[in-house]
């Protein structure tokens, strides 16, 4: 991989971008209070749309490309892209919700995977394994790295729990529009790809299956899940590249699971 044109944020930039971060992170904080048994994905994107507008924000994947919906709802072994419908969520199921943010200009963007009520200890694990995955990799942001040290990092973790990672989509720079350069791969070689350099902003984000890492695309042209039907969980944040290390600028502040 070589290195790609990327912007670099001065100071009042990523405090734009963090703006947006947080209507996304408090987004994530009312899911997390909504997410149960017997609640419909399409209750969960009318109520988040309200939240993001309400707060000054337009939500980043609505009309994008067509997407028809305010956030992404995952259900199970879809992996990403979900979109909110009439299903209902059901004890034992996980849901991945995805949400992204433009306020005045500049995008935030990050997700979480919630368990809905009880669910299995293989589930548990999962979203664990992931969500450490996207902590180790978020703790490469530092600038004289390397994307690959993200990559790597997340790639590691996961496989040694023996779970994979998803190839076929990766995390992205962020700012003045929501996908920028450079790509974030979740697998890769230690000190390969781009540089990260003080004022990156990056959006990491671990795509992690049980099963296989294959992927298929539903009949409605958005809905990624496993090929194999194995449960799949999502985690994301957006980091700026600081000085001293990696800055979450979309720190979720109370959410669990």
């Amino acid at each position: 991989m070589s290195d790609v044109a990327v912007h670099l944020r001065d100071r009042d930039e990523v405090e734009a971008i963090r703006a947006a971060a947080q209507v996304v992170a408090r987004t994530l904080q009312l899911m997390h209070r909504e997410v149960r048994p017997g609640v419909t994905t399409i209750e969960l994107d009318r109520l988040a749309e309200e939240f993001i507008r309400s707060h000054g924000g337009r939500p980043s994947f609505k009309g994008y490309r067509g997407f028809p919906a305010s956030i992404c709802s995952s259900v199970n072994d879809q992996v990403v892209h979900g979109i909110p419908g009439p299903r209902e969520l059901r004890e034992g199921d996980i849901v991945g919700i995805d949400v992204g943010v433009e306020l005045e200009g500049y995008h935030g963007d990050a997700a979480w995977t919630f368990p809905v009520g009880e669910v299995s200890e293989q589930a548990q694990r999962l979203l664990k394994v992931t969500r450490e995955a996207l902590d180790r990799g978020i703790a490469q942001a530092r600038p004289g790295g390397r994307i690959g040290d993200i990559s790597h990092a997340v790639q590691s973790h996961v496989e040694a729990a023996g779970f994979s990672v998803v190839r076929e989509l990766v995390g992205h720079g962020i700012g003045r529009e929501m996908h920028e350069e450079p790509q974030v791969p979740n697998y890769g070689a230690p000190g390969r790809g781009p540089r990260l350099m003080v004022g990156q902003v990056l959006a990491i984000e671990p795509m992690v299956n049980i099963g296989g890492a294959e992927v298929v695309t539903g009949s409605d042209g958005w809905t990624i899940a496993t090929r194999d039907g194995s449960l799949s969980a999502h985690f994301e944040h957006t980091v700026a590249v600081g000085g001293t290390g990696p800055v979450i600028l979309s720190d979720p502040d109370g959410l669990s699971g």
